[in-house]
């Protein structure tokens, strides 16, 4: 029997991230599977840092950024493109992770193709199409589109049974983010920066989603500044991320503040070890909600919800929101408070086993045997 071909879709960091472990792990296994590798582009500069860090070599790219990218422009070059791609290689299986509009658009190009659609890091939902913005729509269409769903989480394969989804198409294989990690931290990492914080408490903050570029942008930096002038025993280590409307809103607050180390976009290799250094992190990412505990870091959430409560209820997770008093607060807890910061870093780590990919494989190959046996069955009748 042939290999069967496997479609891997994405267009931004995080999700290539999430994606390389199943990607090698499809390369382990080539006389089971052949490999298909198709990034939109959506985040360039940022996805091309993973891609290298993990040896990935796309086989397409439709290298769809441009400036001032509008949702619906991204949607359409992606399905356009992705619809092409798929016509012409016709896989067995496409798979797309979590809830970025390439995600969506891989999912309905996979549709309309007739070709079945796994999903990655599917069921994560806060019930609120408008937090996160895009993001819970997004997941929430694919999941209307998948025929199978690889939850992380019991939590998640929950929600998924409570849309109707099907309970033998669910199965929860926790977190390739997981899977990640185990490659990349390394106990003798050096940066010149963990030598520069080493006789201070090092925070590091990532802040980028699209619902956060308002006022609770301005508040969570200008919290970050305050603190930060406050205390000498505060290093904060920002990579910051190259939208320009982050950008001019960390120049208004955070330029000339000798405690705030601003860098650009960390590799993969750097970012997981620099977090692993943490004394805590602030975010509001999800992929950092779900590494942050494999590493024993806390992890304070800069939203007002989250669709990862199994961190929040693990007690690794704290969702603190936006306002900059809040903000003030929690930050000068986790700094004084040695009982409550061993608590959180304690916590125990709800995203797996580091062996998400291999099971994720495992269910595809299973599918797609049955799937053919069911087909040669049509064609002897």
């Amino acid at each position: 029997m042939k290999p069967f071909k496997i479609m891997s879709i994405f267009g931004t960091r995080p999700e290539a991230i999430k994606m390389a472990p199943i990607i090698k792990e499809l390369e382990q296994q080539q006389d089971i599977f052949e490999s298909i590798v198709v990034v939109t582009g959506q985040h360039r500069e940022m996805l091309e840092q993973v891609l290298a860090s993990f040896g990935i070599t796309p086989d397409y790219n439709l290298d769809i950024m441009a400036e001032k990218q509008t949702l619906e422009s991204i949607t359409a070059l992606s399905l356009n493109g992705l619809s092409e791609i798929i016509a012409k290689e016709r896989p067995h299986m496409v798979l797309v992770h979590g809830d970025t509009t390439t995600s969506f658009a891989g999912g309905l190009a996979a549709f309309y193709n007739q070709v079945p659609l796994g999903h990655v890091e599917a069921g994560l939902r806060t019930h609120d199409k408008y937090s996160p913005f895009p993001e819970e729509i997004n997941r929430g269409m694919t999941g209307v589109l998948a025929d199978l769903h690889f939850a992380p989480t019991v939590e998640s394969a929950k929600n998924l049974l409570k849309e109707n989804k099907s309970a033998s198409n669910i199965f929860v294989t926790g977190n390739t983010a997981i899977d990640a990690l185990k490659t990349t931290i390394s106990e003798d990492y050096t940066h010149p920066l963990l030598e520069q914080t080493k006789h201070q408490k090092m925070i590091l903050l990532t802040c980028h989603r699209r619902e956060n570029l308002n006022q609770a942008m301005d508040n969570i930096f200008a919290a970050v500044n305050e603190v930060s002038r406050e205390r000498e025993d505060v290093a904060i280590i920002f990579p910051v991320h190259l939208n320009p409307e982050i950008r001019e809103k960390v120049a208004k607050h955070l330029y000339a503040n000798e405690n705030v180390h601003l860098i650009g976009p960390l590799e993969t290799v750097d970012f997981h070890n620099i977090a692993n250094h943490a004394h805590f992190i602030m975010t509001d990412s999800g992929g950092v909600q779900e590494e942050a505990p494999s590493l024993d870091v806390p992890v304070l959430v800069l939203r007002d919800n989250t669709e990862r409560p199994e961190g929040v209820d693990a007690g690794t997770l704290k969702v603190i929101g936006t306002n900059k008093e809040d903000i003030k607060i929690w930050m000068n807890r986790l700094l004084d408070d040695d009982i409550l910061h061993k608590k959180m870093s304690l916590a125990k780590n709800p995203y797996g086993d580091g062996q998400a990919a291999a099971k994720i494989l495992t269910h595809i190959h299973r599918y797609l045997t049955e799937q053919s046996k069911l087909m040669y069955n049509c064609i002897e009748r």
